[in-house]
């Protein structure tokens, strides 16, 4: 099934989730050696291997992060080819002032904001649903 690309569809029914955890944005200069599963991203980059890992499994292996986000997970099912949904998420999170960190995965878009922000950012993506939905 693929996902949909109709704007006012996703935001509508993107029913965010916030997922329990934290997690941590960490960047090697070599590969990762832990366990398989234990890296819930990873991203290869020139300066070196960007790693997204819940805290727990980084202060097990000894690797610094920078970035303590609580994970969102929009969970309707979005297309790869959609355009403006994560635009339309990313500036409702701007005018509250809450940083945001965007994963677009295969079947769903994922957000890491700052832990402490977390249920801000909820109400934040609430409103935006609430609101297309009133307009459609």
């Amino acid at each position: 099934m693929s996902g949909s690309r109709d704007l006012s569809h996703l935001l509508r029914e993107m029913k965010p989730e916030l997922q329990a955890g934290t997690y941590l944005f960490c960047s090697l200069a070599g590969d990762f050696a832990g366990e398989g599963g234990a890296a819930l991203a990873t991203f290869r980059e020139a300066e070196g291997l960007t790693l997204v890992l819940p805290a727990d499994e980084a202060e097990r292996h000894g690797i610094a992060g920078t970035f303590e986000a609580a994970w969102i997970t929009l969970t309707v099912q979005s297309d790869l080819a959609a355009v403006g949904f994560l635009a339309a998420v990313a500036t409702a999170l701007a005018r509250e002032g809450i940083p945001c960190n965007a994963l677009a995965a295969f079947h769903r878009d994922h957000l890491f904001v700052p832990v402490a922000m977390a249920e801000r950012a909820m109400a934040a993506l609430g409103r935006v649903s609430f609101s297309a939905t009133i307009r459609t």
